[in-house]
């Protein structure tokens, strides 16, 4: 066995590929799975991780495909191609091959996928599943259905029993015999109905004797008048077996005519079922498609050894090849030296065995012909010749074999013997293996080693975190910096007392002394600026965070600004426009009361007038109504004495007096002065209250001087109806501000002049009223003065 393989035992690939198989359903694909190599064809690689990513993303959408009941049918495929007859079992087996295809084979969604060629490459055949499944119910027993033969056969073997057991049953229930028997009952010795007969009887019941018990108390006879019957059924059975035999063998010849479809079907259903073994273990061990490529050189981001706990693993950054080609690492016993190097072997074998590897997106591998290790235990408490001649054997195996596409992995290189030659035949190993155009990860507690790693291009120095505090590793692979072994830490920690410690100390040689107190510097600083760049990172995201939510809040703002400034502009349309319908009523009403006017129609006239202030007042309310429901901007400035604000809670416009120091405001609103705080009013920009004030009452002024009339003509209405009119009629008279108007009701009986005089006096805005004299109409007429 070469060494590669050797190594791929010592790096535990095998313990994966039995994970893998643990996945598998069939026992051919948990076979495959367990055999399974590492290939050095990057396409091949590429096709077989292609696999798993888009059989991983099928079960996330339709779950897995059922490969329950796959078995090798290739040898009884076989033996029927050559005539053989196949059993029940066998033939079940082809059946189940079937259906597994033809279930995989309706499996949706693989189109557009590399699996699609594999789905479609299924035959299946329906009709031959059927007809296994229809003829035979089980291992042991043919459907009467699988012939019409066989069900005849069957019929009258049926018949036949009943005639033997209804013969026997007259024997044994007849009074005759009951002296005779041993026990009423019908049993069966060698395939034929029989009675127990007591021996010294057994002449009482002329028959054949087919047994005796073991005391030879009892016989078992059958009766004379059950041999025929019995004759017939074993004659029935016979014929059975030969129809059973025959339906068996044309089973086997359609199952031969189909063999290569079967065994092709077989053939995927089994790599399909490997594949999605694959998507499986990936889901289970959180793994990722890492990038595969030509050139040497690995990156593995946050990588977990597959074998470990994924809740407990502490994820490790390690990349080899690109600026150096030689990774050196460093650090205390239990540190995770070994582990990272075991790490970095496994998910590369794992990766061309076209696995998905526990690491995060972005890393990537190499394609290696080969990946050799020698790694050993790093706690061995002997460390003898025989163990160092053991590691040199290895290694002398591993530089026969190394060259351009391989890796190498030694764990302690060049312990087992004197240090100073050790690290000198390190070093020199590595050299070597460098020359050659391999990449080379090494673990060691050398400090020339570290020391040669620092002075080397192309050679990375790499260490192991290790927590003197609580004297427990943290794991964490620091590229760039040597480790320190922190024997004196931990020993002092777990007892040994100061003053050994101190001589110890003194005992080391000036070099190593500097050297160890130089990485104490290093590992000081590193931790600073890892603390430093951990807070910067954290600020960066955030500000970049704050960023964000600055940006869409602004985007928010303009979104509702805009929102606003759209619902703002179609109301204040709104409002314009029923102004404008308002406006336009009025003045055509008034265009038609003129013309009214000229034909003296004063009753119609005078009637016109409250309807056009009703519609007036009634644009005015709808108008004032929405502005007040509009969203109302704030004050651009603070408020100050002199301006003109608006009340919020009721609409009206009222002069700020004054302003005291906590901002209450003196507001005069017409006859009223009243408080408010600066929240409770709106600054009215560019406008007084007087100049408003104005403008209104001029505006008014003028629709009622154009709507009041000063005469009203009740002549032919009803007391309630003419009434109502001269009370409308009044307030239209006080809002044009009219100081005497003119009501005709007619001499007639006087009812209506009544019922007008009554409405008259308890209107207070009547001052006085009269009848008409000479000239005015007389009693037909009543003059009121308005206040």
């Amino acid at each position: 066995m070469e060494f590669h393989e050797k190594s791929l035992n010592t790096l535990e690939l095998p313990a994966v590929l039995e994970m893998l198989a643990t996945e598998a359903v069939s026992e051919s694909a948990k076979e495959r799975a367990r055999a399974l190599n590492p290939s050095s064809n990057i396409y091949e690689i590429l096709d077989r991780i292609k696999e798993t990513t888009d059989a991983k993303a099928l079960i996330a959408v339709n779950g897995n495909p059922s490969f329950y009941g796959i078995k090798d049918v290739g040898g009884p495929l076989s033996r029927a191609e050559r005539g053989g007859m196949l059993t029940a079992h066998e033939l079940l087996d082809i059946a189940a091959v079937l259906r597994a295809a033809r279930t995989v084979k309706s499996y949706s969604a693989a189109e557009g996928t590399s699996l699609e060629g594999l789905f479609a490459s299924l035959r299946a055949n329906k009709y031959l599943e059927e007809t296994i499944t229809n003829s035979i119910t089980s291992e042991d027993e043919i459907a009467d259905s699988a012939s019409s033969e066989l069900a005849s056969i069957r019929r009258k073997i049926r018949a036949a029993n009943a005639r033997v057991r209804e013969a026997l049953q007259k024997i044994i229930s007849s009074p005759s015999y009951s002296k005779a028997l041993q026990d009423p009952i019908i049993t069966m010795r060698s395939g034929r109905h029989v009675v127990p007969v007591k021996a010294e009887y057994k002449n009482a019941v002329p028959g054949l004797v087919h047994d005796v018990s073991a005391s030879g108390a009892t016989l078992f006879i059958e009766p004379m008048q059950a041999v025929q019957a019995n004759n017939e059924i074993r004659e029935l059975q016979a014929k059975e077996e030969k129809e059973i035999e025959r339906i068996l063998l044309a089973l086997s010849a359609e199952a031969a005519a189909h063999k290569e479809d079967i065994n092709s079907d077989f053939a995927i259903l089994v790599e399909l079922d490997l594949i999605f073994a694959r998507a499986k273990l990936s889901y289970n061990l959180n793994c990722s498609e890492p990038e595969v490529t030509e050139k040497s050189g690995v990156v593995l981001r946050q990588a977990r050894h597959p074998l470990l706990s994924k809740e407990t693993a502490v994820p490790i950054d390690i990349a080899l090849g690109g600026s150096y080609d030689t990774l050196v690492i460093t650090g205390p016993n239990t540190g995770g030296k070994t582990v990272s190097l075991k790490t970095l072997g496994l998910l590369c074998l794992m990766a061309q065995c076209g696995l998905h590897i526990p690491v995060r997106d972005g890393s990537k591998v190499c394609v290696f012909k080969k990946i050799m290790a020698d790694i050993g235990d790093e706690q061995s408490i002997e460390q003898s010749l025989s163990t160092f001649s053991s590691h040199m054997t290895n290694i002398v195996q591993i530089l026969k074999e190394a060259g351009q596409d391989t890796l190498l992995l030694f764990d302690e290189l060049g312990a087992g013997t004197d240090p100073v030659e050790g690290a000198a035949l390190a070093i020199a190993i590595i050299e070597y293996a460098r020359a050659r155009g391999a990449l080379i990860a090494a673990t060691t507690h050398y400090a020339e080693l570290k020391i040669y790693a620092t002075s080397t291009p192309g050679v990375m120095n790499a260490s192991c975190e290790f927590d003197v505090e609580t004297l427990r590793p943290t794991y964490r692979l620091i590229t760039g910096i040597p480790g320190k072994s922190n024997a004196f830490a931990i020993s002092e920690r777990l007892g040994i007392p100061h003053a050994i410690i101190e001589d110890a100390r003194g005992r080391l040689d000036r070099g190593s002394a500097d050297f160890e107190k130089v990485l104490s510097q290093l590992e000081e600083r590193r931790q600073q600026m890892e603390k430093e760049q951990i807070e910067t990172s954290r600020l960066l995201l955030k500000a970049r965070e704050d960023e964000r939510k600055a940006v869409e809040y602004k985007k928010y703002i303009e979104r509702e600004k805009e929102r606003a400034a759209r619902i703002a502009r179609r109301e204040a349309d709104d409002i314009l426009e029923q102004a404008r319908r308002a406006a336009e009523e009025v003045f055509e009403e008034l265009k038609r009361i003129r013309k009214e006017s000229a034909k003296e129609n004063w009753q119609e006239i005078n009637s016109a007038g409250p309807g056009i202030m009703r519609k007036i007042n009634t644009a005015q309310d709808r108008i004032r109504q929405t502005a007040k429901e509009e969203a109302r901007p704030p004050s651009s400035r603070p408020i100050r004495a002199g301006d003109t604000v608006e009340i919020l809670g009721i609409g009206t416009k009222a002069e700020v007096l004054s302003v005291s120091p906590d901002r209450i405001l003196t507001l005069q609103a017409g006859i009223l002065k009243i408080t408010a705080r600066e929240d409770e009013v709106r600054l009215l920009e560019g406008e007084t209250t007087k100049s408003a004030r104005k403008i209104i009452a001029k505006s008014e002024a003028k629709l009622r001087t154009e709507a009041a009339r000063s005469e009203i003509d009740v002549r032919g209405m009803t007391s309630e109806e003419a009434v109502s009119a001269v009370e409308m009629f009044i307030d239209s008279a006080v809002l044009g501000r009219l100081e005497n108007v003119r009501i005709i009701h007619g001499k007639g009986t006087g009812v209506l002049r009544s019922a007008i005089h009554a409405s008259l006096k308890k209107n207070r805005q009547v001052k006085s009223f009269r009848l008409g004299v000479f000239g005015e109409g007389e009693s037909g007429v009543t003059i009121a003065e308005i206040k």
